[in-house]
């Protein structure tokens, strides 16, 4: 039986290096993709083929639909298909929501065309192929996408829209390519290492008291992928309960 092949976005750090490990411990071939984490994603596919795993570094800016589409088109020749697309890469400015003067044009344009525009691309590009392989999508969101708190507003409405995009893509695509999505609370990773405070406020009002950690949305992540059959257009929100 051929291995399914998953492509991870920011796949070489945090929340995308937990997925990768776990999807290739699961017979997954991972293609890590990365815009400047060249370093960091060469190191998590030694790690894997160290484990007795497949993966392959490879370099593409999601804002950049071109590079998007040939980044699916190579490593579906690479590796005979696509099965799983995890939408992780993302970007932020950490702008305090009061501030909205602050709020530029490049600042919009920068959040956007990562978040939104770039993960609606790698969609895009990989669904003929998730449509042959009747695979699925997982997009990494955030609970700020359904707060509206979070690092600024539109770090925010970006997640609200990709959680919207979600539900959009799920039924435009069903019943051949499920497409679901994981919102995590602050995660652990040096995106937020700069920003103690934020993590304290955010943890005095969390249930279970910490945040999360790579590993622990991996896990949600790749139970969409391979877990369940019959979820589709579904946000799960890994958080510790603050958002219940």
């Amino acid at each position: 039986m051929q291995k399914q092949a998953a492509i991870v976005t920011g796949g070489g750090t945090g929340i995308g290096k937990s997925t990768s490990l776990l999807l290739a411990s699961k017979g997954f071939k991972v293609v890590v993709n990365y815009s400047r984490s060249a370093k960091e994603a060469e190191e998590t596919c030694a790690e894997i083929i160290k484990l007795g795993g497949e993966a392959i570094p490879y370099k593409a800016n999601i804002s950049d639909d071109k590079a998007v589409k040939e980044m699916a088109q190579k490593c579906s020749g690479m590796f005979g298909g696509i099965d799983v697309l995890v939408n992780n890469a993302g970007t932020t400015h950490f702008i305090e929501h009061n501030d909205l003067d602050a709020l530029t044009d490049q600042v919009w344009d920068d959040i956007f065309s990562v978040n939104m525009k770039g993960t609606f691309y790698a969609c895009r590009a990989v669904m003929p192929e998730l449509k042959k392989s009747r695979g699925n999508i997982v997009n990494v969101t955030s609970v700020a996408g359904l707060a509206g708190n979070g690092s600024s507003i539109p770090y925010a409405m970006s997640k609200a829209a990709l959680n919207c995009m979600t539900k959009s893509l799920a039924k435009a695509f069903a019943p051949e390519v499920r497409v679901n999505a994981v919102a995590p609370g602050p995660v652990l990773t040096r995106w937020l290492a700069p920003h103690p405070k934020m993590i304290e406020q955010s943890l005095s009002l969390t249930p279970l008291k910490r945040a999360a950690t790579g590993d622990d949305i991996a896990a949600a992540i790749v139970f969409l992928a391979t877990g369940t059959n019959l979820m589709t257009g579904q946000i799960i929100v890994v958080d510790g309960g603050r958002t219940m």
